[in-house]
């Protein structure tokens, strides 16, 4: 019998709430911001954000390891390691612009079993756990219908990091080029736009474990799918493609199957 994770994905969308409601307190409000050495900003909302979440997984799974984009890992003896990312999108946030959010995923056997999104100045949660269907606000959503490239909306981070991924600027243009509308609504936004019918494909070709690791649950049960630009799956990837699925195998030939790279 498959592993019933409905607990977890329940607390993963309360602390995702409730983290980005603390986060909310900040925006908008001329936060102070520190650029870290990978010219990546870092705020007070995203520390109390994180200690917030780290605090209430080790009340509820003490045994459970956790790795978060500001406080790194504290290893675990349980098998699983939740992920966290307090503010996905905090260049958006320091602009005053709404698509930050919240991550938290839960991987078991290093596997992602868990994701939850909530884009805190947009009220909107996205969650999903393995065999128990993705929700957007508390209703099942699902993934387009859409099956050709060419009618299909694209939507990525920055168009700075396709000058950092696999095969340069010159893939961006191809991809443009290939489909109807390309736009970058990116960070976490773009995969909630995927999951939710939105959109058809999210490109990022650089990403972290945290940046990605709630993601393939979410996709996967709304009836996507997610793999780097070569096509592996997993959240220990350097590159990633989102798509509705039915789309997936055309945009990795138009990436032309470049490898991951990035940091």
């Amino acid at each position: 019998m498959a592993a019933d994770f409905t607990s977890e994905m329940e607390l993963a969308a309360r602390l995702a709430r409730e983290a980005g409601e603390l986060t909310l307190r900040h925006f908008q409000k001329g936060v102070e911001t520190r650029w870290k050495p990978d010219a990546s900003p870092v705020t007070v909302a995203d520390v109390e954000a994180e200690k917030l979440i780290r605090r209430r997984l080790h009340e509820s799974f003490p045994d459970d390891g956790i790795v978060g984009e500001e406080e790194g890992e504290r290893a675990g003896t349980s098998g699983r390691t939740w992920v966290i990312d307090p503010i996905d999108g905090t260049k958006s946030f320091i602009q005053g612009v709404p698509l930050y959010a919240v991550l938290i995923a839960l991987e078991a056997g290093g596997e992602p079993v868990v994701g939850a999104v909530y884009l805190p100045a947009l009220d909107e949660l996205v969650h999903a756990a393995r065999g128990a269907g993705c929700h957007w606000n508390g209703v099942a959503t699902n993934v387009s219908t859409v099956r050709r490239l060419e009618e299909a909306c694209v939507v990525y981070t920055s168009a700075r990091n396709f000058e950092r991924g696999p095969g340069g600027t010159v893939v961006r243009e191809r991809v443009e080029r290939a489909t109807r509308v390309m736009r970058g609504w990116g960070d976490a936004y773009g995969y909630v736009l995927v999951a939710t019918g939105r959109a058809e494909v999210m490109l990022d070709p650089v990403i972290n474990r945290w940046d990605i690791a709630p993601m393939i649950p979410i996709l996967e049960e709304a009836g996507g799918r997610f793999t780097d630009w070569s096509g592996r799956r997993g959240s220990l990837v350097a590159s990633g493609v989102g798509t509705n699925g039915l789309l997936h195998e055309e945009v990795l030939g138009v990436l032309g199957g470049s490898a991951g790279g990035g940091d």
